[in-house]
This record gives C-alpha cells, sequence and structure tokens, in this order.
C-alpha cells in the first residue's frame, strides 16, 4: 500500500478544494434560480477559504517541516440560520427532477469525498496541528454534506408528495 506523504496530502486537498470551488462557482453561474445562485456562490467562497487556508499550511510546512497553529486561522463557521433560510427558499424555486437538483446530489458526493479525506489523515496524523487542521476541515465539510442531504431529502419527499406516491 502506497503511503503518501504530507505534502501530497496537502497537494491533494488544494486541488479537491480548487475543483469544488470551480464545480459550485458554475452551478451558481448556470442556475436560474437566485436562492441556488447564493447558496452556490456562498460555498464556493467557503472552498475558496479552504484554499487559502491549505495553501498557507503547504507554504508553511515546506518552509519549516510542521504545520501552523490552525487556532490563529480557523475562521469562521457557516451560518446555519441564514443556510436554513436559503435552503427553504431554494427548495420553493426548483424541482427534484432539475439541474439544480441533479447539482444537489453531486454535490453530496463531492462533500463526501472530502470529508473522507480529510478525517482519514486527521485520524492518521501525529501532528497536533496537522490533526487539527484536518478535523476543521472535515467538519465544515460535514456540515456542507448535511445541509445538501436534508435538501436533497426535502426535494424527493416533495416529488413523492405531489405525485401521491407514498409507500405507506
Amino acid at each position: 500500500m502506497e503511503t503518501k506523504s504530507t505534502t501530497d496530502i496537502l497537494k491533494e486537498a488544494i486541488l479537491l478544494e480548487q475543483r469544488g470551488r470551480a464545480f459550485y462557482s458554475n452551478i451558481a453561474a448556470q442556475t436560474q434560480s437566485d436562492a441556488v445562485k447564493r447558496i452556490f456562490t456562498m460555498i464556493a467562497e467557503e472552498e475558496e477559504q479552504h484554499i487559502r487556508f491549505l495553501s498557507d499550511q503547504y507554504r508553511h510546512y515546506q518552509k519549516h517541516n510542521f504545520f501552523m497553529d490552525v487556532t490563529l486561522q480557523a475562521g469562521t463557521a457557516p451560518d446555519e440560520v441564514a443556510r436554513k433560510v436559503l435552503s427553504e427558499e431554494m427548495k420553493s424555486q426548483i424541482s427534484a427532477a432539475s439541474f439544480e437538483a441533479a447539482a444537489i446530489s453531486a454535490s453530496m458526493d463531492f462533500e463526501a469525498k472530502a470529508v473522507e479525506l480529510y478525517s482519514s489523515r486527521a485520524e492518521s496524523a501525529s501532528d497536533t496541528n496537522e490533526k487539527a487542521l484536518y478535523s476543521m476541515l472535515a467538519e465544515w465539510e460535514r456540515g456542507h454534506h448535511k445541509w445538501l442531504m436534508r435538501i436533497d431529502k426535502d426535494l424527493r419527499e416533495q416529488v413523492w408528495y405531489d405525485n401521491s406516491f407514498w409507500p405507506f
């Protein structure tokens, strides 16, 4: 089994965040829904924060061979109230069979991959700051994933309700 170096993991994480930012920005640019545009723009901006955060860590690690203290840079977690308001607006603007719903579904997979990468690295890291870095990122991405799962579930249930499809 191949063991990846610390810098390989950081590069992989930066690339994952760059792909996420591009994906979410693209969804925001293509959607006709104002709520979807706002929420995916917000997620893309959060991914940009992650890119800067990881890039700073990468440069520091390359120069000093240890991680910076993440408590100095942690920033703020996403605003759950804003997400709740936007998610209600979003659900009223899109259907479960739309481009936006497909984007939400694909985004869930993307976030799950990020959670897996960061959680795995946090678990195996011996450096306290590295462990804290990846734990924090995993938690942020887990928040994205949970929120997207709630939206997806609500959209599916709306389709079931609209079509009187209830198995019970």
